[in-house]
């Protein structure tokens, strides 16, 4: 049965190559498939030189490397998704290894039914660890307080939005869960941002694991069907990405990347995957918002 867990802002695809220098699990046979269980939380990662790690750890595959991960950081490791067009793919390739590991998802009340409905599937049948985040403020009082950022179409309205919604809820996740490392299913043909990106890397004082950072949209077309696993259901509508129903559109023969379609071109991230994230994207701004109102 799926683990379903939505806490309140209250509440406290390459084939593997030959075996590099990096200590497995004994026993772990490669290609990987073994379960992990999450072992005992393990101390903050050290400082490493992250390039040189980085290049130590690059005939790893997917699998594998999400068990370095494992090794690494025990029961501090946590999955991040959205629940957009390709995240069946990547969540069933984690939850094979680790089938216990939380899945960090921020709703931010404004994704489409279609993504709601797709959700509840996948949380089902890969009998999920699910932690859903939603922002303190409301849709509505959102609204009320700020008008609809979004119809501003303008860059620094977009990024108080996804403050607001976004980024504040996982940080808090991350605080929460006591995460000292996370995985996340970006890939480098998706923004210019994420081509300068390496698998193994750090975003807000934790490691941060990108495990199909060199899959392509074949790759993960062949792991689905592989596996008899569905896109979202917008998909076939012709979105290529899937965020907030007002912030997503069908691809069209002027965009260069998927992300062409998401939030009027203004940006390509929302800030989650970023170092530096829009500024003033920790709890203060929030407070100040709530305050308002007070």
């Amino acid at each position: 049965m799926a683990r379903i867990q939505s806490l309140e802002p209250t509440q406290a695809g390459s084939k593997a190559q030959a075996s590099p220098a990096i200590a497995m699990p004994q026993g772990v046979e490669r290609p990987s498939g073994v379960v992990i269980p999450l072992r005992k939380k393990a101390a903050a990662p050290p400082e490493p030189d992250l390039g040189a790690l980085d290049l130590e750890l690059g005939t790893l595959d997917a699998s594998q490397l999400i068990q370095w991960a494992s090794l690494v950081a025990g029961d501090g490791l946590v999955r991040s998704t959205s629940f957009g067009t390709h995240s069946a793919a990547t969540l069933h390739l984690v939850t094979r290894v680790l089938p216990e590991i939380p899945v960090v998802w921020v709703d931010t009340g404004y994704l489409p039914a279609e993504t709601y409905h797709f959700a509840r599937e996948l949380t089902e049948r890969l009998n999920l660890n699910l932690k859903v985040y939603q922002s303190p403020i409301s849709p509505a009082r959102m609204e009320a307080l700020t008008g609809r950022l979004w119809d501003l179409k303008d860059a620094e309205a977009l990024d108080r939005y996804h403050r607001i919604r976004k980024v504040e809820p996982m940080q808090r996740a991350l605080r929460e869960l006591g995460a000292t490392a996370w995985l996340a299913g970006l890939r480098a043909e998706q923004t210019e941002h994420r081509k300068k990106l390496r698998r193994v890397d750090r975003q807000w004082g934790r490691l941060k694991v990108l495990p199909i950072l060199r899959w392509t949209a074949k790759d993960v077309h062949e792991y689905l069907r592989t596996h008899g696993l569905p896109y979202h259901p917008l998909f076939e509508q012709g979105y290529a990405s899937v965020g907030d129903w007002h912030s997503s559109r069908p691809i069209g023969a002027d965009d260069r990347h998927e992300r062409d379609t998401r939030f009027d071109r203004l940006r390509q991230e929302c800030g989650l995957h970023l170092e530096d994230p829009p500024a003033g994207s920790d709890a203060a701004g929030i407070e100040q918002l709530r305050s308002s109102v007070a």
